[in-house]
């Protein structure tokens, strides 16, 4: 065979097995990936990667986006791959139990008919077009969860997101909360005429109240919510202790002085109960509620302060707590969708001592940098701001307000369950002894992970610590906190490991840190020269009215000053020019490194690229070129 022909047949064939290779792989390994991200961005978790083989009816997952509209936003578009990439990831690791379509759904199309129906949201755009970019989920009985904007500022909880729909949809009924409180707003029938966090828990949730004389815990909870527990007895605390160690979910909020428990008078306030806490099971969870209360003079919030004579004026208070988002754990889905405050009144703080093996204490929402504690029985009376100010002695560090508890407890009862405390009378006595037999046998250890939210305060449930009253308009997200926890807590082992996810977009650091560097400088070299200037154009200002002329240069501005006040006058004209130069200056230098270093990325981007292949080619040429030389 002639070379020039055996060239042409090697590159064929060459050709067709790659091209054949590309084929067979493609459908061999389509689920297959190797993730190098940083924060392995598409690989999913071991928590979604449970619930997924968990799913025992097939589940379909619609995509809802307008490509046409969507293109021309990129950070649209770019979120909008990382949605359908995510999609199919749940397709494969479900073994196709999770069956995922596309609708395109332009204008007066039966796709626009289908998204419109199921309640997807028309965002409105620059163009004649909406943007349709949502979810919607069904199962094999026509139950359906929508996600009506998959915003991408939300991409930190998209897995979240998901996984709970496939989740919700394999198993349409409503998870059970048992509600155990002694607050009259949290322990209303069916949730109406108490306060609105407890109808809208109603409204995702199955209540179960539990009775202050409880002694079995109801069946089949999914989570159990404690607030402000009444005083527990023995008998109590170790059913809760049980229910934690087989079930492992609860949110709890316990306070050391709960406003809100308490009538507004001294008498009340001896004859009522305004601390609540962990009890022994915190001693065995390694965690305890600190006995003062926690004033934070950085996020006190106005209220309003009786100023004497009957005024009323509003005045920071610290005992007042508005926590922003900033103090809030960005990493976990009970509070990384938080963007508001989150109020607090006369919180506690919670302490932890010596963990068991493999529990975590992570913390949720802790203080500003400086707060301090304040005496509880006085925190819980209508205390000033200005006697808070006076008893304030700041802490070493932030406290913590809210936590997450993870991991496998031990019991709090090591020697068992104890002994029934019996009424003298003969029937309950009976009734309780017939309760006790058929309670579950005594466990020492977790039969699950427990995944359990702690909050130090009691008071931010209260309609009148978030939401303005009369109007029904939700300034802080305290509502929001709680109906986050029950949530996560209720989807199951493992939706309620899950956390958020670092979002795709990577910021340039260097950059930032850069451009943080020449604002502060910038704004502080600004700054100080705007103040000279001010004071020195004040000065000349006083002393053209000395001169008695209404003319900046004025012939005769001098005539009535002093020889003193005159060579001032000359060197304040001299300083304004130089100032208001220097600050021309400031203003060209402010982006020069940050506009100096994204030229070198843009070099480096544009030309590194050929630039390495032109230098490996040079290399490859001259290498071959001394090997013909030799040859010859």
């Amino acid at each position: 065979m002639k070379a020039k022909h055996y060239l042409l047949a090697a590159t064929a064939l060459a050709a067709t097995i790659f091209v054949s290779g590309n084929l067979l792989m493609q459908k061999v390994l389509a689920g297959s990936r190797i993730d190098f991200t940083e924060n392995h961005l598409y690989t999913l978790s071991n928590a979604t990667k449970t619930a997924l083989k968990e799913v025992a009816e097939p589940v379909e997952i619609t995509f809802v986006y307008t490509r046409g509209v969507g293109q021309e936003y990129p950070a649209v578009r770019a979120y909008a791959a990382r949605v359908r990439e995510l999609l199919e990831a749940y397709r494969t690791q479900s073994g196709n139990r999770v069956i995922v379509r596309e609708i395109d759904p332009s204008p007066f199309s039966e796709a626009e008919d289908e998204a419109l129906a199921a309640g997807i949201t028309a965002v409105s755009t620059n163009g004649t077009d909406p943007l349709y970019f949502g979810l919607i989920g069904r199962n094999a009985v026509d139950d359906q969860r929508v996600i009506p904007f998959l915003a991408p500022e939300r991409e930190v909880t998209l897995e979240y997101d998901l996984t709970r729909m496939v989740a919700r949809l394999d198993d349409p009924d409503p998870p059970r909360v048992g509600i155990l409180s002694s607050l009259p707003g949290m322990t209303a029938p069916g949730g109406e005429g108490g306060y609105t966090l407890l109808a809208d828990i109603a409204k995702s949730f199955e209540l179960v109240p539990i009775s202050e004389e409880f002694q079995a815990m109801p069946e089949d909870l999914d989570v159990l919510l404690m607030a402000h527990p009444p005083d527990l007895t023995l008998r109590q605390q170790w059913l809760i202790d049980q229910y934690v160690l087989r079930n492992g979910r609860a949110v709890i909020l316990v306070d050391p002085a709960a406003k809100t428990a308490v009538g507004s008078g001294l008498m009340d306030v001896m004859h009522n109960h305004p601390r609540s806490d962990l009890g022994v099971l915190g001693t065995a969870w390694g965690v305890a509620l600190s006995e003062d209360a926690v004033a934070d003079a950085a996020s006190a919030l106005p209220v309003p302060v009786d100023t004497g004579n009957g005024r009323m004026e509003e005045l920071a208070h610290p005992l007042f707590l508005g926590e922003p988002a900033s103090d809030m754990n960005q990493q976990d889905l009970v509070t990384a969708d938080l963007t508001r405050n989150v109020n607090f009144g006369a919180p506690g703080a919670f302490v932890t001592a010596a963990l068991p093996d493999g529990v975590v204490f992570s913390p949720l929402i802790i203080t500003g940098p400086s707060p301090s504690y304040i005496d509880a029985a006085k925190a819980v009376r209508d205390m000033p701001p200005g006697e808070v100010l006076k008893a304030y002695r700041t802490e070493p560090e932030p406290l913590v307000l809210a936590g997450r508890l993870s991991g496998r407890l031990v019991t709090a009862f090591p020697a068992g369950a104890p002994a029934l405390d019996e009424p003298s009378d003969p029937a309950l006595a009976e009734l309780m002894r017939a309760e006790a037999a058929n309670a579950p046998p005594h466990i020492a250890k977790s039969q699950t992970d427990a995944e359990i939210v702690l909050i130090a305060d009691v008071d931010l449930l209260a309609d009148d610590f978030y939401i303005v009253p009369g109007r029904g308009v939700v300034v802080a997200d305290n509502g929001a906190l709680v109906l986050n926890a029950l949530d996560a807590l209720s989807g199951g082992g493992a939706l309620s490991r899950l956390r958020s996810r670092s979002p795709s977009l990577r910021p340039m650091t260097r950059i930032d840190k850069m451009r943080e560097a020449a604002e502060a400088q910038y704004f502080r070299q600004q700054s100080e020269l705007e103040n000279r200037l001010a004071t020195a154009q004040s000065r000349l200002e006083e002393l053209q009215q000395i001169g008695a002329t209404d003319g900046f240069f004025a012939g005769d501005i001098e005539a009535d000053l002093t020889e003193e006040e005159r060579a001032e006058l000359g060197k304040l004209r001299a300083d304004i020019v130089a100032l208001r130069g220097r600050l021309r200056g400031i203003e060209r230098d402010y982006r020069r490194d940050i506009d100096r270093m994204e030229g070198t990325l843009k070099l480096l981007n544009i030309w590194g690229g050929p630039f390495v292949v032109v230098l490996i080619g040079g290399l490859v040429w001259q290498r071959q070129r001394r090997h013909t030389q030799a040859d010859s």
